[in-house]
């Protein structure tokens, strides 16, 4: 022990004597002691300026209106989704180029509205009242595939009072609500009895 303070002794009298301005710190640990090296100019500078840039990145997403990084991945999810579901419109009508268009909030939204307007009065809010409920898991026509449901609507079933829509409405109309009617299958809403046959 006694060795090892006679040598920093020794090493601060030699820096003492060298003109240097460490010094030693007046508290000693199992006869030890330390020197009294500031740190650098420049790390104290990086460490306040890293203190200060995380304080004002706090109040810009917790108290200001900075976007999270939760928000910015969902607005990129809807704009690739928005991107995806303009080019199967421009695509040939397939189970393929149908399924991206629900994924997409606006084209979703789009044929709603169509709905709303034209299959609302047999079909309510898609619980069924003249027409079949297009949220259970029976299917009159087909199995319920994004094709089917089309089919249905692009040629209508006659026989049963359904028109062929696909006079009536443009082909990204027509889209829109078959990706609308697509997004009610399996919530089995409470309305007309079921018909058809049932699709797991």
């Amino acid at each position: 022990m006694n060795a090892v303070k006679d040598e920093t002794t020794m090493e601060s009298e030699e820096r003492k004597d060298s003109g240097s301005d460490v010094s030693l710190l007046d508290h000693e640990y199992d006869g030890i002691q330390e020197f009294d090296n500031p740190m650098p100019r420049w790390w104290v500078w990086l460490f306040w300026g890293t203190l200060w840039f995380s304080l004002a990145y706090l109040f810009h997403y917790w108290v200001g209106n900075g976007q999270s990084v939760l928000a910015a991945y969902e607005d990129d999810v809807r704009e690739a989704a928005a991107i995806m579901a303009q080019e199967a419109m421009n695509q040939a009508v397939t189970e393929e180029s149908l399924a991206p268009l629900l994924a997409d909030a606006g084209t979703t939204a789009a044929g709603q509205g169509v709905f709303a307007g034209k299959c609302s009065p047999c079909h309510l809010e898609g619980e069924g009242s003249i027409g079949p409920n297009l949220t259970d898991q029976h299917w009159i026509h087909g199995k319920g595939t994004l094709m089917d449901i089309y089919q249905i609507v692009s040629d209508g079933v006659p026989e049963k009072g359904m028109p062929a829509w696909n006079r009536q409405l443009s082909p990204a109309e027509l889209r829109q609500v078959v990706a609308f009617v697509g997004t009610l299958r399996g919530k089995n809403m409470p309305g007309k009895a079921p018909e058809g046959t049932l699709v797991e």
